[in-house]
């Protein structure tokens, strides 16, 4: 499948709560207030939904497979029921001292997700909630957005713009759903097009 339109999200910070001592169980796995609804807007305006996701907690024992698919099960099944979806969930498990290519700041994730939809980096929009998933997006060619949630809540306005200022082109928003309105309101969709509402390093 090609999709026509493309949005990847970074999970934790942005979809749900984030965790200083790492999200660890489909219990810990909150979402954010809106942000299932914003992706299941994006979905009945068109868009396909990916997420790309550092999961180390994965390569430090401190969850296994098992549980990350759990934690993913009751992501869907909540999704599922304001009537989104997610296509795809591309995920590194590895420690930070393992070096690998998959790991946010680095691209490998986002490079893997053009290859297997066969669209150009540039096509792609990337949503996050750090300065890692900026410079991600950056080094992939993908067009970069934050949201002041997770990681990015805890940090000043000054900072923010740093980040900003260190990735030329991305923008911030204050959560999903107001990047969902920015993308919206961008690309013309009217609000009642869509009414009121893997195994390895990655799956789905």
């Amino acid at each position: 499948m090609t999709p026509s339109k493309l949005v990847v999200l970074d999970r934790d910070g942005t979809i749900n709560e984030d965790r200083i001592d790492y999200v660890r169980s489909a219990e810990e796995w909150v979402p954010i207030p809106g942000a299932l609804e914003a992706i299941a807007r994006l979905n009945h305006a068109g868009w396909h939904v990916v997420i790309a996701t550092n999961q180390s907690g994965l390569g430090r024992g401190l969850f296994d497979m098992a549980m990350l698919n759990t934690m993913h099960t009751k992501m869907n099944t909540l999704l599922a029921q304001v009537g989104g979806r997610i296509d795809a969930i591309f995920f590194c498990p590895h420690a930070p001292i393992e070096g690998c290519e998959c790991r946010k700041p680095l691209p490998g994730l986002y490079l893997e997700i053009a290859e297997r939809y066969n669209v150009h980096a540039k096509e792609i929009i990337t949503v996050g909630d750090s300065l890692r998933d900026l410079q991600a997006a950056a080094a992939a060619g993908c067009e970069a957005h934050l949201v002041r949630t997770g990681k990015a809540a805890l940090v000043t306005d000054a900072e923010i713009a740093q980040w900003l200022a260190q990735v030329p082109g991305s923008c911030a928003h204050a959560d999903l759903s107001v990047f969902v309105d920015y993308l919206m309101q961008r690309e013309g969709v009217s609000a009642e097009r869509f009414g009121d509402t893997v195994s390895g390093r990655h799956a789905g």
